[in-house]
């Protein structure tokens, strides 16, 4: 056992966390799937089984079938190889997502194919070694698997350093921290074999992941969170006799027009992951200075005064107003900022003309500009307490005929380019409202 207490250790370590990781998915009643990270945690825990193992066989070679021993250095070498290929399609995930592609995901899929063969291929030619703390094993099989570990790990801190506006602020230093373990641990055991510490790269990768991206408690909060949002947005909406689908409905056209933008590679700079997750939360909040309008005016059934449309137009810097009040000292600036310009900004107009400020072209906030078009189209779209819904086919119309002077040309081409996303994301809204008319309750899309 004085050569497996290390791995003991991590073992019981791990199994504490997959314990309380566990007792909280089932605490909060999640529908489970089997997601890269759950993956990455079943493969870390055989790599710590098998790394036990086989520090004890080899150092037990005279009381251990040699097969037996091959075959459980064999395991080691493929869980170790394949934990860090699953790490390295875990950064891919969490950054810009796997590829949808078939032929892209099997080029991944292949590269640990290969070096799995050649370890399988070549693990007869195991040797075992003696050192001044363990014995150890080296070979063919040893150097392949190494030389796979030091690549992944290499690959996954390039795509951290390319893709790292991609992750959310919070995370970048505890990922940073944990892949630049990773690359410690994985040097000096190569520089060093006989000293058996893989397992603590592991073990702080699996730790480091859960605690700061994974726990269900921190996904709860973030929940909640989103939740308190959209339920302060849909009880200023419910002034105007609406029942929560207008915002809802704009948070989906917003994320959808958001996504396709970084899809086709537009302000690939501006879209982070942070902006993004931002701007999801962000548009619920676009008309909370109706809060200040009287009303009268928002339930008129018919055509606005005059005096009265004056007064309506005092929503948008009034919104403003609202948001850095009531979100500008909580901690996010980033987020209150957005929340700020989208409400204040998403009346004004590509051409110049429009309210609170006259802003024009790229003056206007990119949040405040993508809302400008989902807030339109869901406003013609939709039935309002003075007119009827306009069929669908006409709203986009009016989108297209509003590029260049309304709207920003470039966001007009994605949104009518994206034309059956957007018909799918409307009757899937549509169907949702109704089940949450019924039940009163108005999920967050941003989920």
């Amino acid at each position: 056992m004085n050569y497996c207490k290390l791995q003991i250790g991590c073992m019981l370590i791990i199994l504490y966390m997959v314990f309380i990781y566990i007792k909280e998915c089932r605490r909060l009643r999640h529908k489970h799937k089997w997601s890269v990270f759950d993956r990455l945690l079943g493969v870390g825990i055989l790599e710590l089984l098998f790394d036990g193992l086989t520090a004890y066989t080899v150092n037990h070679l005279e009381s251990v079938d040699s097969t037996v021993n091959m075959v459980l250095h064999l395991f080691f070498l493929l869980s170790l190889d394949l934990f860090i290929f699953l790490l390295f399609l875990y950064m891919i995930s969490i950054t810009t997502g796997l590829p949808k592609r078939r032929n892209r995901r099997m080029l991944l899929y292949s590269m640990f194919l290969v070096n799995a063969a050649l370890v399988v291929w070549n693990i007869p030619k195991l040797e075992y070694r003696k050192g001044q703390l363990s014995n150890y094993s080296m070979g063919i099989s040893v150097y392949i698997c190494f030389v796979m570990v030091a690549v992944y790990s290499m690959l996954g801190i390039f795509i951290f350093f390319r893709r790292w506006r991609y992750i959310e602020g919070h995370k970048r230093i505890s990922i940073f921290t944990y892949l630049s373990v990773l690359v410690c641990v994985t040097g000096y055991q190569m520089c060093y074999p006989q000293s058996l510490i893989s397992s603590i790269g592991v073990t702080i990768i699996m730790v480091g992941t859960f605690v700061n991206q994974e726990n269900p408690s921190a996904v709860e909060l973030s929940w909640y969170h989103h939740e308190m949002i959209m339920g302060f947005a849909t009880l200023v909406e419910n002034k105007d006799g609406s029942t929560g689908g207008h915002i809802r409905r704009t948070t989906m056209y917003v994320k959808l027009l958001a996504e396709e933008l970084r899809r086709r590679g537009y302000y690939k700079e501006v879209l982070t992951k942070d902006y993004m997750k931002n701007l999801c939360l962000a548009a619920p909040m676009h008309d909370i200075g109706k809060i200040a309008v009287p009303d009268v005016i928002l339930q008129k059934p018919g055509k606005l005064t005059e005096e009265e449309y004056e007064a309506m137009k005092l929503h948008a810097a009034k919104g403003g107003e609202i948001v850095l009040e009531t979100f500008g000292h909580l901690g996010n600036e980033q987020y209150a900022q957005m929340a700020y310009e989208v409400a204040r900004f998403h009346h004004e107009k590509w051409a110049g003309g429009g309210y609170p400020d006259g802003l024009k072209g790229k003056e206007i906030p990119l949040c405040a500009r993508i809302m400008a078009i989902a807030d339109v189209f869901d406003a013609v779209s939709e039935k309002r307490c003075y007119r009827e819904a306009l069929p669908l086919e006409q709203c986009f119309e009016i989108i297209m005929k509003g590029s260049g002077t309304d709207f920003d040309p470039v966001l007009v081409e994605v949104f009518l380019e994206s034309k059956e996303k957007v018909v799918q994301v409307h009757e899937e809204a549509s169907k949702n409202g109704k089940r949450e008319g019924k039940s009163s309750v108005v999920k967050s899309p941003c989920n």
